[in-house]
């Protein structure tokens, strides 16, 4: 242990400590989604099972609640729905990671857990840190028990990286595969173009770079948060792409990945995850039952609107709730819950019929069959419409108390919308149409207390969570 992570973790939870009451009288603190402490959270990191618990990693800045250096924040959980937060594991104390402990992923064998992260650095000078200033290394950190910190240390810096590339080169995802290990690290090259780097490693810390996964044309000029991943066969490529034509900032989607990844290969069409306003980043792992499970920022960076109501009381952002992944009978991913919801769910549900208005806890799962047109809103400020006519389903704020900002976000359904599912919590809400099909997640600030539901055009099942 170094003198400045000494003094950091004395720091962290002096910090955490005094800003926790404010934190905690915030009516919009989450009951059943991952949040930091205090301050600020983004990317999820390092999501898996170690010792019987699910693991969540978080990019984490606690002493700034708009970002400020990152670290990695660290929970646990048995039902990936109530979250006991842990130390911070990783903090910006190293030379090679001192302006902050990027995201990256984790590699469970046996006791040992591996760490990969970028450790970003930004030397001194007039630079514009995109071609040149920056360092952003691959960084590996080992726990022997899944909860203190054995070593770090920098595996690849800058040079080792293929030419043409600026100094975005971050976020490693890292895997085992047919008895070797993968990484995936998302890249912009010197023309902005954004792609995806492919390493192999016979010993997970010597890594060869044996591909490079892109479109033909460009498509954005930076890849974020790379997952690369197998369901039933298909594997497909998630990336947070900056720069293409989307309704948020930035877009957040996948693609699949026909012939081998490790050399010949084409990326077929490129599918939207979330239409919602507050989603970016997601990673996913999989869990001792088998299951693909995915977790998302429920934010989005650079954003004009925000998130003041919990700003004020020095907290801001917090996970999705974790989505099982599967791969649909055309190819395309399913979103849903992970089924541990559903344990939570009053033993009694309120059925609410067309038309009809009621008020109910902020924390509920509501379920629809509907048969065509239909329309729902909540808190008398949130609306959801789909219109059969063109299978278009519409999110919109009518209340911008609720909003901070938020406005309209729409998608298109590939089939008439036959189920509908929609996770409330103190501060978000998450749609899940056709099975996960098509998602809206998005944040939103109701007054304390319960929420008026109505709908119409079809009845629903609300239960309390």
């Amino acid at each position: 242990m170094n003198a400045l992570q000494r003094d950091l973790k004395k720091l962290v939870p002096l910090v955490e400590s005094l800003g926790g009451a404010n934190v905690e009288a915030d009516p919009h603190r989450q009951q059943f989604h991952l949040q930091p402490p205090v301050g600020w959270l983004n990317d999820p990191n390092g999501l898996c099972v170690y010792g019987g618990q699910y693991h969540a990693f978080f990019q984490y800045g606690p002493f700034d609640v708009t970002g400020g250096v990152k670290h990695w924040g660290h929970a646990v959980s048995t039902d990936l729905l109530h979250w006991e937060q842990l130390p911070v594991m990783l903090y910006p104390d190293e030379p090679f990671d001192c302006h902050g402990v990027y995201s990256g992923s984790a590699l469970i064998e046996g006791t040992e857990m591996y760490l990969y992260y970028t450790g970003n650095v930004k030397h001194p000078g007039d630079y514009d840190y995109i071609k040149h200033g920056r360092g952003h290394n691959v960084c590996l950190a080992i726990s022997h028990d899944g909860k203190t910190l054995a070593s770090k240390q920098c595996l690849m810096y800058n040079r080792d990286y293929p030419a043409g590339l600026t100094c975005h080169v971050r976020d490693p995802k890292v895997f085992a595969y047919e008895g070797s290990y993968y990484m995936v690290l998302g890249a912009r090259t010197v023309e902005d173009k954004g792609e995806v780097l492919v390493f192999e490693s016979t010993d997970k810390l010597h890594w060869e770079h044996i591909n490079t996964l892109t479109t033909p044309e460009p498509f954005g000029y930076m890849w974020e948060c790379p997952d690369l991943f197998c369901i039933d066969g298909q594997w497909y490529l998630a990336v947070s792409p900056q720069g293409i034509q989307c309704q948020n900032v930035y877009g957040c989607g996948y693609f699949a990945v026909y012939g081998d990844w490790r050399g010949e290969y084409t990326l077929g069409e490129f599918h939207e995850m979330d239409a919602g306003f507050d989603y970016y980043a997601p990673q996913s792992f999989v869990d001792e039952t088998g299951r693909r499970v995915q977790i998302g920022w429920m934010g989005m960076p650079d954003a004009d609107y925000g998130n003041a109501p919990t700003v004020a009381h020095g907290w801001q952002h917090c996970f999705t709730v974790p989505r099982v992944l599967t791969k649909g009978p055309d190819g395309t991913l399913l979103q849903s819950p992970v089924p541990e919801l559903d344990a939570h769910r009053s033993a009694a549900a309120l059925t609410l019929a067309s038309d009809e208005e009621a008020y109910v806890s902020p924390c509920f799962d509501l379920t629809a069959a509907p048969a065509g047109d239909f329309a729902l809103t909540v808190a008398r400020g949130v609306e959801l419409v789909y219109t059969e006519k063109d299978n278009t389903c519409v999110l919109r704020f009518t209340d911008p108390a609720l909003a901070d900002g938020r406005t309209e976000r729409r998608v298109q359904l590939t089939a008439p919308c036959r189920s509908l599912q929609v996770v409330g919590d103190r501060s978000s809400l998450e749609i899940f149409l056709n099975e996960g099909a098509a998602v809206f997640s998005t944040r939103y600030y109701p007054a304390a207390g319960d929420v008026a539901l109505k709908i119409s055009g079809t009845a629903a099942l609300v239960y309390s969570l």
